[in-house]
């Protein structure tokens, strides 16, 4: 099956299962359901609107209540503006186009606001991502059309295995001192490649600073605008910040998901409004604006007279905002010629204002989180593509189990890296943890090469103490209990703090409260999770220390990193089933997140099965760190 093909059936296959997955949620739900699970906000009170592109009007809304809710509604989703007197009929769908805190604005496919937007019970739902799958789908589409063509085709072949990449091998070496060997190798790299370079960075490897080091090496190579892409908001804006704190001339193309001032001043929106040109187009919108108002003064039983009149208004009306938008683009091409960079997310990159834009190179970070499909859509904009991940670690959620199985949980940087490893550069030093809670991922994963920097190698919580601890509760009893579609484990859970209350008291000794350890206690499951977050509350000794641990799922978890982590495996069971622990892909996530002190509990028993936890307990056993639960039962 040709190569594309293939990528639309699986992508067609999680859509409608994606499709299915909001519709359970939201056909028979209540709006505070819908609120609970982060897909509307409600009550909202209209805070202003104006005219944009296209006759459409865009309104500003916040909202009023339940402002501590997580919530999904973002940049460039499509969403409703309803009333809930009639939520069915009284209902005008549009796009977000900003969103910070509790304020969004909608543009709504409409020129006014409709009559019972005055009347109250407002809300905002979001809808399906359908434009998410339309780019993503738009793109393979191309993709297939532009494979065969000599030179549009050739980054296409390459990434997809018919060709080989090629190298320079006559640029100078690019030296920058703050920069270690390997990462330094990648950087000369990305320099020499001509059509692909991958950076495998694992855990603490400093990838992301390698990356801005190269993206500055590459705009002083050929200044050529380069396209920096990531598949979340919260790794672009990371990229965005450190790009721009190099002195690079940074557009940020869609919203933050970070609130700060100086990301928000590196936006297109934010730097078109303090363009020199903008005045004349609030002007020009005020007019509009007054036209529009006139016009829609008249009633609906006038005369001839009136209605030419009213039309005549709708025209002027109309005719300003054209003005508009031509100084809007004129804006908006103006500071593209001058941003050396445009960092955007994977979909975002295709937004109107820098859709027509082609690139020499686009790079691409955390490819080992971003489905195949949505890289396509940079990709097509490029004649040099720089991956930049670790498929070694979780790789994208998909939810169609038939689709992940068939191939769309692999991601583009895992078959480039199988596919070309001449393109490879691994990070090989790491900053983050000791090297005994090191040693078995980079065994395990990273062919034994990963080393801890000298700065992190021997470090610990304090002199007497050890760096890494398996606490088996094999012949304990505590076995698993399984809830619906998650597991959990009291026991386990209630030894954890148990354990976790001994040790944080050992430490009163060596830390003031102002510079406690920080702590991550981690589970796969998520009713696991659950548990440990109400042992925690019920765990009086521990409320001093609340404020320096977090307790979350491991999938919630990847990129972050503490001073010491539990881990609670959770799976205890006769028949030696593990579920999804058998993907040691979130292990390798789990046990790199730890600086000084990583605790694994869990039962020998049960997860031996698995040759990867037999060795690791293995592993445990030779640097001394392997105990068990009965050693502590007498807490």
């Amino acid at each position: 099956m040709d190569y594309f093909k293939k990528l639309l059936d699986l992508l067609k296959t999680e859509r409608e299962e994606d499709r299915k997955a909001y519709q359970e949620l939201t056909e028979t739900s209540s709006v505070a359901e819908r609120r609970a699970n982060g897909l509307c906000w409600y009550p909202i009170a209209i805070r202003g609107s104006e005219m944009s592109r296209g006759d459409y009007l865009t309104v500003e809304v916040e909202r009023t209540t339940h402002q501590d809710v997580a919530h999904q509604l973002r940049f460039g989703v499509s969403a409703v503006l309803f009333s809930n007197h009639d939520a069915k009929n009284n209902r005008v769908e549009g796009t977000i186009t900003y969103q910070s805190r509790n304020t969004l604005k909608i543009t709504l496919r409409t020129d006014e606001l409709p009559d019972w937007s005055s009347d109250g019970k407002l809300g905002i739902d979001l809808l399906f991502d359908d434009n998410s799958y339309d780019e993503m789908q738009n793109a393979l589409k191309l993709a297939t059309t532009l494979q065969e063509k000599p030179e549009e085709g050739r980054l296409i072949q390459i990434l997809t295995g018919a060709k080989q990449p090629t190298f320079h091998t006559d640029i100078p070496h690019y030296t920058i001192p703050s920069l270690n060997a390997s990462q330094q190798e990648a950087v000369n790299k990305i320099l020499n490649a001509n059509e692909l370079a991958i950076v495998h960075g694992p855990p603490g490897t400093g990838k992301t600073t390698t990356l801005v080091q190269a993206i500055k090496a590459l705009w002083k190579q050929d200044h050529k605008q380069i396209l920096v892409v990531a598949p979340s908001n919260t790794a672009v804006d990371l990229l965005t910040e450190k790009l721009s704190d190099e002195g690079l001339n940074v557009l940020r193309v869609g919203n933050p998901a970070k609130v700060s001032d100086r990301l928000m001043s590196l936006t297109l929106d934010s730097k078109a409004s303090e363009h020199n040109s903008m005045k004349e187009i609030k002007k020009l919108k005020r007019q509009a604006s007054e036209f529009r108002d006139m016009a829609h003064k008249y009633k609906r039983n006038f005369g001839k007279a009136e209605r030419e009149q009213r039309q005549a208004l709708f025209t002027e009306a109309r005719n300003i905002m054209k003005s508009v938008e031509s100084t809007e683009q004129y804006i908006v091409n103006d500071l593209i010629s001058k941003a050396q960079v445009i960092t955007a997310t994977l979909v975002g990159s295709n937004h109107y204002t820098v859709r027509h834009l082609k690139y020499h190179t686009v790079v691409i970070d955390e490819a080992g989180q971003a489905l195949e499909p949505a890289c396509w859509i940079p990709i097509l904009k490029a004649k040099k593509v720089v991956l930049a991940g670790d498929h070694c670690q979780l790789p994208p959620t998909v939810k169609s189990s038939e689709a992940a199985r068939n191939g769309l949980s692999t991601t583009l940087l895992e078959k480039c890296t199988a596919l070309h490893p001449e393109a490879v550069t691994l990070l090989e030093e790491q900053y983050r943890m000791n090297e005994n809670i090191m040693g078995y991922s980079s065994q395990v994963f990273y062919e034994g090469r990963l080393k801890a920097h000298t700065s992190v190698a021997q470090h610990l919580l304090h002199d007497a103490d050890t760096a890494l601890n398996f606490v088996d509760t094999s012949g304990c009893g505590f076995d698993e209990k399984i809830e619906g579609t998650s597991t959990t484990n009291p026991e386990e859970a209630a030894f954890l703090f148990k354990h976790l209350t001994q040790f944080v008291t050992g430490l009163q000794g060596h830390y003031t409260n102002g510079h406690f350890p920080s702590i991550a206690v981690i589970s796969p499951y998520k009713q696991q999770v659950q548990l440990l977050k109400e042992q925690l509350l019920h765990s009086p000794e521990l409320q001093p220390y609340a404020e320096y641990i977090t307790v979350n799922t491991i999938d919630s978890f990847q990129g972050q990193e503490r001073d010491i982590v539990y881990i609670s495996l959770t799976r205890s069971n006769t028949e030696n089933k593990i579920g999804f622990l058998s993907d040691i892909r979130r292990m390798n996530v789990a046990m790199t997140r730890a600086r000084k002190k990583l605790v694994v509990i869990g039962d020998s028993g049960t997860l031996s099965n698995l040759a990867f936890y037999a060795d690791f307990i293995a592993y445990a056993e030779e640097k001394n760190a392997y105990q068990s639960a009965w050693e502590f039962m007498d807490l």
